[in-house]
């Protein structure tokens, strides 16, 4: 089963590069009828420059493959075109029509549009229009019927960029989303700072209170020296363990990522080095909404705190998720048991794990295994291919 993401992806790559050569083709079967410029040195030099023009649907083209650098390439096909409508415009070049031209710097003011920061937005947008619409009017001059081509560049231009901007403004309001839900993660990890850290406190004032006791009954310099070194072991295991979520709360990094990035990418950043991870090959790239991303990193690091507070021994964890019937299960199994739970402060981390796995209509079990084994199931109904996640409510 291959993913719908990795689908949509090509399917989009697919569709761009046989739209740019349908255009290339159009204006392959364009140039033919145009009449042909003056012969010479200059005439030559000049075709050098229009035969640029050419790398034009390449770079738009490898715009997908290089998204960070899309303001450098854009800016390179701006330069490229008004090179190439320069030289057929003093006549010395065979005027060259420009509809594969154009649509690549439609394709780039739209990406531009929607990933550039608004002001190198405000500059390159506008600077692709330019290019856009002058080709035809510079090339062909404005007395031809041609011209009247920059008026559908020109509404194609305008057309990209509004796509581009309303791109745009759904991913804010999914950044936005997400940070509102970061926020409420980094809340839930402050209140188990504070149950932990109560907690080893705790324990610390028990060690104090039995030193103190020592010393006030005189007995042996021995039992003071094993006291004092439970209190320093109790003091540096509540102090790392506040450190680690401490640093949680100041990391973002540790958090989901954006929607659209894959469930493989989301179980790696929540497990860490603590798991072993394994996913399924069609869900290793599957992109996740926000509130599922949220919830699974939630889920697996909540079994993980877990494993650490209750299975301190244990040698296997891992974390993993295949497809099962039309669900998705991501488990976390671990061993190393006790037969004897350990004594720990309450918590709420199962119900709070299954109430996120009901509100978005899955579930979640816990419990032990044979072999000393303890295995946390959460179950999401997958969906079609086409739309995996489709019927999840939008927030949580």
């Amino acid at each position: 089963m291959r993913t719908a993401g990795t689908r949509a992806r090509r399917g989009m790559l697919g569709t761009e590069i046989a739209v740019l050569a349908a255009a290339v083709v159009a204006d392959s079967v364009l140039t033919v009828r145009v009449p042909g410029a003056a012969h010479g040195v200059a005439a030559q030099l000049a075709g050098v420059v229009t035969s640029t023009g050419a790398a034009i649907p390449v770079l738009a083209v490898l715009r997908r493959r290089f998204p960070r650098h899309i303001g450098v390439l854009g800016i390179v096909v701006a330069a490229l075109s008004a090179m190439s409508t320069a030289a057929q415009a003093t006549g010395h070049a065979r005027p060259q029509p420009a509809i594969a031209e154009i649509v690549a710097a439609g394709l780039f003011t739209a990406s531009a549009g929607r990933k550039l920061a608004p002001k190198h937005a405000a500059a390159l947008a506008p600077a692709l229009g330019v290019v856009m619409i002058a080709a035809p009017l510079l090339r062909y001059g404005v007395d031809v019927p041609v011209a009247l081509f920059a008026v559908a560049a020109a509404a194609y231009w305008g057309a990209c960029l509004g796509v581009g901007l309303i791109l745009r403004a759904a991913d804010v309001r999914q950044r936005d989303a997400l940070e509102r839900v970061r926020g409420q993660e980094r809340l839930q990890l402050a209140r188990e700072l504070h149950d932990l850290v109560s907690h080893h406190v705790s324990g610390i004032v028990v060690r104090v209170q039995a030193a103190r006791a020592i010393t006030e009954a005189g007995t042996d310099e021995g039992n003071h020296a094993a006291v004092y070194r439970e209190i320093e072991v109790a003091g540096g295991e509540a102090l790392a363990a506040a450190r680690r979520l401490v640093g949680m709360l100041r990391d973002t990094e540790d958090v989901p990522p954006l929607p659209g990035a894959a469930l493989g990418d989301a179980l790696r950043a929540a497990a860490g080095s603590a798991a072993r991870v394994e996913v399924a090959e069609e869900l290793d790239q599957l992109p996740v909404p926000a509130q599922l991303a949220t919830t699974v990193h939630r889920v697996v690091t909540e079994a993980l705190t877990n494993v650490r507070r209750h299975a301190p021994s244990a040698t296997e964890v891992s974390v993993s998720a295949r497809t099962e019937a039309d669900d998705l299960v991501v488990e976390v199994r671990n061993n190393g048991v006790p037969g004897v739970p350990l004594a720990s402060p309450g918590g709420f981390g199962i119900i709070g794990m299954t109430e996120r796995m009901a509100m978005l209509g899955g579930s979640l079990t816990a419990a032990r295994e044979a072999g000393s084994c303890w295995r946390v199931t959460a179950r999401l109904p997958l969906g079609s291919e086409d739309a995996p996640f489709g019927a999840l409510p939008r927030g949580i």
